[in-house]
């Protein structure tokens, strides 16, 4: 048995540092310089590439504010986007596609946000200190949230949220395997599958990540490359387990999916990027899907928080002058939670 461990320990004994990001200030108008800093490509390539720039600071269009990034996200398609930015980019490209920080300015037509206000979402460009963001892309962070935590959960709760409840409808006493559940999305997953009511058999690839996903509410954790996927599974569910929710691909996914039940009520989600994409069943519903930033659905992620305690693992922090350095560490993988940038 795996012995409970608090998500400190894991991280811990992971060898991952600690930093603790300033609790949102919420009202404080942030001055807007002409200039700022921000982690930027001039061409394809390793982690290299991403070179700290002094760039003009951008401005909101209609329907956008003006963020001042306390932190960003850092997310495995932003090193995609970094090896093989598309034809047409227009460099300096900044990276980055979520964050949190405080509003600085607003654009024309803009009502649901004042200056000073602490939020945290979809926000492009993400990897600077100030980044611009539809308003319908936002939200207030929770006042549970540090700038740290709020940036690692835009885009990856939102994905969890919408494959645990919206593509998958995972209902109380149903049975669910999450496959990569140590990750960003998977992390959240679990959490919300198990407020929903679900039994969770959670994979992972190491002891670490198995204690991980442990301690925040899977009934059982097998290591998906050396486990036994089948065995776990039916003490489970002798029956079958109802859906499987796919946040990585390969052999592993393929045994998950093997478990389903054959009535045909049987279901896959699986997260656009995946790869390699799992075959196709008879018999078994396949989904392949997207996380929607609107503030209706982050509105339910907030609630989520509120409510539930949604914990938020962060796996790492590092300064934006370390982008270079946080890359590397994102292509090696096997991260616990998210990793985000503090942006000073």
């Amino acid at each position: 048995m795996i012995p409970t461990m608090t998500v400190r320990d894991v991280l811990l004994a992971a060898g991952v540092m600690i930093l603790l990001a300033p609790v949102p200030a919420v009202g404080q108008e942030p001055a807007v310089p002409d200039t700022m800093l921000a982690a930027a490509i001039d061409h394809g390539g390793g982690p290299e590439v991403l070179q700290t720039r002094r760039l003009p600071i951008p401005k909101p269009k209609a329907g956008e504010v003006l963020v001042a990034m306390h932190a960003a996200g850092v997310a495995v398609w932003e090193a995609a986007a970094r090896q093989n930015p598309p034809k047409d980019a227009r460099f300096p490209v900044v990276l980055g596609t979520e964050g949190s920080g405080v509003v600085a300015a607003l654009g024309p037509d803009v009502n649901a946000f004042s200056v000073g206000d602490a939020v945290y979402g979809e926000i492009h460009a993400s990897y600077a200190q100030f980044a611009t963001a539809r308003a319908d892309r936002i939200i207030r962070i929770p006042s549970r949230l540090n700038f740290a935590e709020a940036a690692a959960l835009g885009v990856s709760g939102l994905s969890a949220l919408q494959g645990v409840e919206d593509v998958l409808r995972i209902k109380r006493g149903e049975t669910l395997i999450i496959h990569g559940a140590a990750g960003a999305v998977g992390t959240f997953a679990i959490q919300l599958a198990k407020r929903r009511g679900a039994k969770v058999l959670a994979t992972a690839t190491d002891d670490a990540g198995l204690a991980l996903v442990t301690r925040l509410g899977a009934d059982e954790a097998v290591n998906g490359r050396t486990g036994d996927i089948a065995a776990a599974a039916r003490l489970l569910s002798p029956r079958g387990v109802d859906a499987v929710l796919g946040l990585a691909g390969g052999e592993a996914l393929e045994r998950c999916i093997d478990t389903l039940r054959k009535d045909g009520e049987g279901r896959i989600a699986y997260l656009y990027g995946v790869e390699p994409q799992p075959r196709s069943r008879y018999g078994i519903t396949t989904i392949v899907y997207s996380y929607t930033a609107n503030p209706q659905k982050l509105s339910s992620l907030n609630d989520a928080v509120r409510r539930s305690g949604l914990e938020v693992v962060v796996a790492a922090e590092y300064p934006l002058d370390q982008a270079a350095a946080a890359h590397e560490r994102l292509e090696r993988g096997r991260l616990l939670g998210k990793m985000v940038f503090r942006i000073d």
